[in-house]
Parts: C-alpha cells; sequence; structure tokens
C-alpha cells in the first residue's frame, strides 16, 4: 500500500523546456483574459490602465467562515489612479451563488473588499474598471477547505464491472500495429520516429512514437501523452524530445485521424464530422464517443508495453485539460502505470450542478426546462467521471490545478484529486485559470526524470 502525501505549494516562475512547450501550443485551450487573471495587464504590450486584484495571502488557502480581503489596485501610467471606482462580483466558480457584487471607491488607486465562504470551495472575485468604452478586467481566487471537496455523486456500484467487459472486448481486439517512419524535426538526432496506427473498435488508435536509436532490450521506460481538447494532430516534435531524453515516447491523437496533415484537414474535420465530438453520444454509457478514445488509449497502452526496448516496470501517463482526465481514467484502467501526471484536469465532477458546483468540461450534462438535469444523460456520465476513475488509481500522482479555471474548474479537479487513494501531491496556481504557464512543462520533465531515477533503484518484475 502507498502511502498518502499530501503536498500544496505555489508555482514560481521558471525556464521552459522548449519542446513541452510545442506541446503546451496545441494542449491548453488558451483563454487572453486568464493568461494572467489578477491582472487586466498581458505583461506585454504597453497599458495605459492596469487593474489588479490579489487575495491578502499569498498562497490563497483559507478555512471554512475565515474572511479573505481582495486587494485591488488601479494604476494609470504606471502611478496610482487619482480618482475612479470598480464594479465587483464575488461567487462560487465566477458563476454560482452566493453571488455579491457592489461598486468599491478606489482611494490613491486602491480598494478593498471582502468575502468568505462556510463551505469547501473556491471564491472568485472579478473587479472591473470602466473608461470610456473600455472595460479593464481582473480576476482573483481564494479557496476554502478544497481538500475536503467530494464528488456530487458517488461510483456506480457497477463501474468496475462495466469498465471490466469494455477492457475484454479491447483486448480482444488484435493490435496489428503499423510503425511508418517519419522524417525527424530539426535537432532531434540520435532517435527515431514513426507514425504509429493500430486496430481498435470504432476507428484505428493513431499517434507519434519516438524512440532512442539503437536501445537494448528492456532499458527503457515509456511515456504516454494523452491528448487535450480539440481536433488536431499528434505532436511529432514531442515525440521526438522525449525520445532524446532516453524513453519510448507515444503522442496519441484522441481521434481516430491521420497525423501530420495540414491545418485546413483538421479545421474541417473540427467544424464537421467531429465538431460535436466531446458531447456524442451522451445519453447512453454505450454510446458516448469518449468510450472510443479510452480503447484507443488502451491499445495505445498495450503497444508500448509490448516493445522489447520497455524495461517492464516505468510506464508513465500524463496528460493536460481533457488529457488530464483522461490521464486519470488511464491510470485507472492500466494498472501497470507506474506515474500519473494531470494538469488543469477535465471530464471530472460530471454531476456538480447537484452540489451547487460548476461541472466539469465539457459540460455535457444538459438540463431540462424545469432546470434540471437530464437524468439519462447524468445516469451515463458518471461512468466517465474522471473522479470516479480516481478511486481506482494505484499509482503516485502529481496534479496541477488553477484556481481561476472555469474550463476545468478548480473545485471538479479536486473531487478528482481528493478521490485518489495513494501517494500524491498538488501544485496549486492561484493567479491562473486554465492557462498554467510554460514553466509547468519544466516541471512535468523534472517530474518524469526524478520517476525515472526512482524505478531505476527498484528491479523490474
Amino acid at each position: 500500500m502507498i502511502s498518502p502525501l499530501f503536498s500544496l505549494r505555489l508555482s514560481t516562475g521558471r525556464s521552459p523546456w522548449q519542446t513541452a512547450a510545442a506541446v503546451l501550443a496545441i494542449s491548453l485551450t488558451f483563454c487572453a483574459e486568464r493568461a494572467r487573471a489578477a491582472t487586466s495587464w498581458d505583461g506585454k504590450a504597453a497599458a495605459e490602465y492596469v487593474l489588479s486584484v490579489f487575495p491578502d495571502r499569498p498562497e490563497a488557502i483559507y478555512k471554512k467562515g475565515e474572511t479573505v480581503t481582495f486587494q485591488i489596485d488601479l494604476q494609470h501610467n504606471k502611478q496610482p489612479a487619482t480618482e475612479g471606482s470598480v464594479d465587483w462580483k464575488i461567487s462560487k466558480d465566477e458563476v454560482a451563488p452566493p453571488i455579491q457584487t457592489g461598486t468599491a471607491k478606489l482611494e490613491n488607486g486602491k480598494a478593498v473588499i471582502t468575502g468568505k465562504l462556510d463551505e469547501p470551495g473556491i471564491l472568485h472575485c472579478e473587479v472591473i474598471y470602466k473608461q470610456d468604452k473600455t472595460l479593464f478586467k481582473a480576476m482573483a481566487g481564494a479557496a476554502f477547505d478544497v481538500t475536503e471537496l467530494k464528488p456530487s455523486l458517488p461510483v456506480p456500484d457497477d463501474f468496475d464491472a462495466f469498465w471490466a467487459a469494455k477492457k475484454k472486448e479491447i483486448a480482444a481486439v488484435p493490435l496489428n500495429a503499423k510503425l511508418t517512419p517519419v522524417p525527424l524535426p530539426p535537432n532531434r538526432d540520435g532517435v527515431e520516429t514513426f507514425a504509429y496506427q493500430a486496430d481498435s473498435i470504432g476507428g484505428p488508435s493513431t499517434g507519434f512514437y519516438g524512440r532512442p536509436l539503437g536501445a537494448k532490450p528492456k532499458s527503457l521506460p515509456a511515456l504516454i501523452f494523452v491528448p487535450g481538447a480539440g481536433v488536431r494532430s499528434a505532436n511529432l516534435d514531442a515525440a521526438a524530445g522525449w525520445a532524446k531524453s532516453g524513453m519510448l515516447l507515444m503522442d496519441l491523437n484522441a481521434h481516430a485521424i491521420p497525423n501530420g496533415e495540414s491545418k485546413e484537414f483538421y479545421a474541417g474535420l473540427d467544424a464537421g464530422e467531429l465538431k460535436d465530438y466531446r458531447t456524442r453520444g451522451r445519453e447512453s454509457r454505450d454510446t458516448y464517443y469518449f468510450l472510443g478514445v479510452y480503447d484507443r488509449i488502451l491499445q495505445a497502452m498495450r503497444f508500448l508495453t509490448e516493445q522489447p526496448e520497455w524495461d517492464g516496470k516505468t510506464l508513465i501517463v500524463a496528460g493536460v485539460s481533457q488529457g488530464g482526465g483522461l490521464a486519470i481514467a488511464t491510470a485507472a484502467l492500466e494498472p501497470r502505470t507506474s506515474y500519473l501526471i494531470a494538469f488543469v484536469p477535465g471530464l471530472c465532477d460530471h454531476s456538480g450542478m447537484l452540489a451547487n458546483r460548476i461541472a466539469g468540461w465539457p459540460k455535457a450534462v444538459l438540463k431540462g426546462a424545469d432546470g434540471q438535469p437530464d437524468p439519462k444523460i447524468l445516469e451515463a456520465m458518471r461512468y466517465y467521471d474522471s473522479a470516479n476513475f480516481a478511486t481506482r488509481v494505484k499509482a503516485p500522482a502529481h496534479v496541477e490545478i488553477g484556481f481561476l479555471d472555469v474550463t476545468c474548474p478548480a473545485t471538479s479537479s479536486y473531487t478528482a484529486y481528493n478521490n485518489l487513494p495513494g501517494k500524491k501531491e498538488v501544485v496549486n496556481h492561484p493567479n491562473n485559470g486554465h492557462d498554467l504557464g510554460l514553466q509547468v512543462w519544466s516541471d512535468m520533465r523534472k517530474l518524469v526524470l526524478a520517476h525515472i531515477a526512482e524505478q531505476s533503484k527498484t528491479p523490474a518484475p
């Protein structure tokens, strides 16, 4: 039994790792307003007005019932604004009640407002300054006993039986894996890269695969990147870059589509055939689109573990956003996973509205005219909730969460994190939304290499 580890640490800026930065460009749903969400300034272009708001604790962590003081600052040409006022709104998850609103008069460019939560959750404070027809917005977050957050519904009684049956179905499909050599990206010598394709249910499992040249049998760890949301190619540079670091690397596509095609090719699919993939088939646990995604992931994991170079013990799964939720599910479905990394995970707490919270991405559960969630969809989505999968994860886990995230809300991510039963750590990003910044990829590299080093101390099974 792995002993529990709980860690909270505030992220700080570090030098980004360039290969992972390339993955970031296609893995995170970027929102400019959230790039530096505690301030209206993006850190790049000059700005006449800069509006900022921060909680009174740098880590933004509070106990239920404690008061948080949000400190507001308005700069005009890098000096405190001499007059004016800001409109403010305080709410759970930005939209959920209790919601308070008001106007605060600025004195020497500053004002304070207070708020609190009497339950576990995230409190958001949004401030707006109006200058003629221009609006300057900033947001801050505060977390209240978030480690006490629980999923809004329990794990279904037949959850394990359902997924055991689905795993049996995909295991019966021969891989018939095909590797087609593809040219290396620049500065990626010493490795070889391939377009990967294997048979799966409902369409092939595809991606880019990289490995070091001349590796000996049973000598290499394996890492799989499960994909973030959207319709695009897998990332060849990621496969080559991580392989150059001495591992087998699979950068997987969520969809049963080819990789390395033009932007226009993927844009056409995104606007057409795959436009509604996030919610397609959600009325039944047997028809939801992500069932095929999990099948393709399991086939890719199977491929990796059948490679003669795999060391037989180090199997890492990592993902961001949609991929973070998929990574949690993958670690649950593939018990040989040795390490789980999930950044701003989606697919968590689909039924959050039952607990007066924002549901996790993709917010698949519809509400009827009576304001109540559709019962069929609600039931089906319980089998695709990564908070439920988290209870079955045996591997140690590293999770990163943005307090201002409303795409994959921090509360939904915490329901999954809190359900992880083993060794785990969480990194909070109080001033970030869905974009955590490039430094997290440097952190990921360190995490992966540290895990590989630790694994090297133990013999293969």
